[in-house]
């Protein structure tokens, strides 16, 4: 690929272009929005504007409901060889091309599964997509040519693919990427009104399940409104367990003995299978999860702390292979949780308690 013409400069459209321009590629750049396309020109993502000639790929980066009429209008006016989206949901787009009686030959839909909360071109990182699955649905009408280019740009943007059917993906992402954002922002809305003082009892645990809830509720509108079904049907399985919680919740109130041992059952089943699902998420770099000893460490909020403790865990010889920060409630200090392999946990204790630093039992 020498050539790509990026329309939609925004937190995908930018990253992408970054990418591909830091890798060789003549990278031109299009928005309804100039000032976002000559921002994401300004930090290195292309030129803005379109070319004269057609280019070897064009990637639409816009929100999904106007993914169809931007690839229609590109490929009526041959602005490519291959053409591709980025959009979270994949089934909608390409029927909506269908109707239009489009091309489908040069097109194929793909969606990197990376982002993050903030949105625009001056979010966007040339190594957002590294080491992240990028879905691709081709169908037996897509051009070899095409499926190839497409490949050549997850390879350029350095993530991994994966090839799933469209409605298939658009059932997958409502599981694993749509319905959470719903869920934290519905565990997040019972804050709004909460009294301060019992904000102020935050821990890890509300700020874990909360952290996506602080996205930019339009982008979210823009994806949940292409995904509604196959949402509605994870949440409505989201509401039944929910139901049968709170009635074993209630049944733990109850002076019956028989009562009360069956919503201690009902919980417990609850958070067994939680158990369960949680230990289907990949682990580190995609592989099964592991199982890790927390090494947890007091560390005051200075400049130069952590590096200090990540140096003398190198120089330990261990590898910290995650890291979690607990910051103290109205004091200049944290707790940072080091997850390494167990083997390693004595080794890492003992050379961290030599060097002066306070570890938590």
């Amino acid at each position: 690929m020498r050539t790509a013409l990026v329309i939609g400069s925004g937190l995908m459209g930018t990253s992408a272009a970054l990418a591909l321009s830091a890798r060789g590629v003549d990278v031109h750049l299009s928005d309804h929005d100039e000032n976002a396309a000559r921002t994401a020109a300004a930090l290195g993502a292309g030129t803005a504007g379109i070319p004269d000639e057609p280019v070897d790929l064009v990637i639409v980066a816009v929100p999904p409901a106007h993914v169809a009429a931007s690839l229609a209008d590109a490929l009526q006016r041959g602005l490519g060889r291959g053409y591709l989206d980025v959009a979270s949901v994949k089934g909608g787009p390409r029927r909506d091309l269908e109707e239009l009686g489009c091309d489908l030959g040069r097109y194929i839909g793909t969606h990197p599964m990376a982002g993050r909360e903030r949105s625009g071109p001056l979010a966007a990182t040339a190594d957002l997509f590294e080491g992240r699955p990028w879905v691709l649905t081709p169908t037996a009408d897509t051009d070899t040519e095409v499926l190839n280019l497409a490949l050549e740009l997850v390879a350029l943007c350095r993530a991994v693919p994966v090839v799933m059917d469209a409605d298939a993906h658009d059932r997958a992402v409502a599981l694993v990427s749509h319905t959470p954002q719903l869920v934290s922002s519905m565990v997040a809305a019972r804050l709004e009104h909460a009294e301060d003082s019992a904000v102020r009892l935050c821990g890890q645990g509300i700020l874990d399940v909360t952290r996506i809830a602080g996205s930019e509720p339009g982008m979210w509108m823009d994806i949940l409104a292409a995904n509604p079904g196959p949402v509605a049907d994870v949440l409505a399985d989201v509401a039944t367990d929910l139901a049968e919680t709170v009635a074993a919740l209630r049944a733990l109130q109850s002076a019956d003995d028989d009562k009360r041992r069956g919503g201690a059952a009902g919980i417990e089943d609850i958070l067994r299978r939680g158990n369960a699902g949680r230990a289907k998420v990949p682990g580190k770099h995609g592989a099964a999860p592991k199982s890790y000893e927390v090494v947890a460490v007091l560390i005051g909020d200075q400049p130069g702390e952590l590096a200090r403790l990540f140096a003398d865990a190198g120089a330990a010889g261990v590898n910290i292979e995650d890291v979690r920060i607990e910051h103290s409630t109205g004091q200049q200090a944290g707790l940072v949780n080091l997850m390494v392999e167990p083997r390693t946990a004595p080794t890492l204790t003992a050379a961290l308690r030599e060097r002066g630093w306070a570890l938590r039992q």
